[in-house]
């Protein structure tokens, strides 16, 4: 029978998530959404300083959020705070969003293999020992959502950042194959790729020129985005929810690119 309750598909009530760098910028408007639609949320972080602040922040706007100190690329360390939170929350986790990744943006020839590793440890080997880490939990449980923040540099290349585009395309294929492989336990795998996001990270990037002009990173951002602006982490909460809610429960192995239209666009036609 037709369920009319469509709004209810979306809610997250009583469901447990943990975001993974949580404690600011794109990983905590997830976190923020996840909680405004119902769930109770953990995250985690490696500055016991940002995850202190992080709770307080989320305390102001009346989220009861609580923080962990761990490194999602420790496998032993994971594997000691899954059941911690678990124990925490009451219950197993329903939803996890591996968010937590850096990028180091030096070109092919100056990057040291050390920091290649780097890049693609995190990025990439710590979403495979979060998601192996809290599977078994959600086919005892008979479901669970996992979402992998992915990136425009999981389809596309630019200069200096080949160990994250590398990371980020091989996330985009962990996403496939982790959906293919769990999808008979009710396990929906998907990703979300953010276009260009204001953040507090890539303000100097967004910072007017001495002339008043836009920074010339800037300007090649507005030209390359149909929708002629940056993104705000905002913007990906909608997603986020839909992602982590039953009403994806037939979406798996699917990246949504919430890009303002760059991967669509072929550039403007030169006056």
């Amino acid at each position: 029978m037709e369920d009319k309750n469509i709004l209810g598909k979306f809610s997250l009530e009583g469901k447990i998530a943990l975001v993974t760098g949580g404690s600011y910028g794109i990983g905590m408007a997830i976190a923020k959404a996840l909680a405004y639609a119902g769930a109770k949320i953990a995250f985690n972080g490696r500055r016991a300083n940002l995850i202190a602040d992080a709770e307080k922040e989320y305390a102001s706007l009346g989220i009861n959020a609580k923080g962990y100190v761990f490194d999602i690329t420790n496998e032993a360390d994971v594997q000691k705070f899954i059941p911690q939170i678990e124990k925490d929350f009451g219950g197993s986790i329903d939803i996890l969003v591996n968010n937590a990744g850096i990028i180091k943006r030096i070109p092919a020839t100056d990057m040291t293999v050390e920091e290649f590793r780097q890049v693609i440890d995190i990025d990439l080997t710590g979403a495979f020992i979060m998601s192996k880490a809290v599977a078994p939990g959600m086919i005892a449980k008979g479901g669970g959502k996992i979402i992998n923040v992915c990136s425009l540099m999981s389809e596309l290349g630019r200069e200096t950042v080949c160990a994250y585009a590398a990371a980020k395309g091989g996330l985009k294929m962990l996403t496939r194959n982790l959906a293919c492989e769990w999808a008979e336990h009710n396990i929906q795998v998907n990703g979300i790729g953010p276009g260009y996001i204001a953040t507090p990270q890539t303000a100097p990037l967004r910072e007017k020129q001495a002339d008043g002009s836009r920074h010339p990173f800037d300007q090649f951002i507005i030209a390359k985005t149909p929708a002629a602006r940056w993104g705000t982490p905002e913007d990906l909460m909608g997603t986020a929810v839909f992602l982590s809610s039953e009403a994806s429960n037939f979406v798996n192995g699917q990246i949504l690119y919430v890009d303002g239209g760059i991967l669509a666009y072929i550039g403007k036609q030169p006056k």
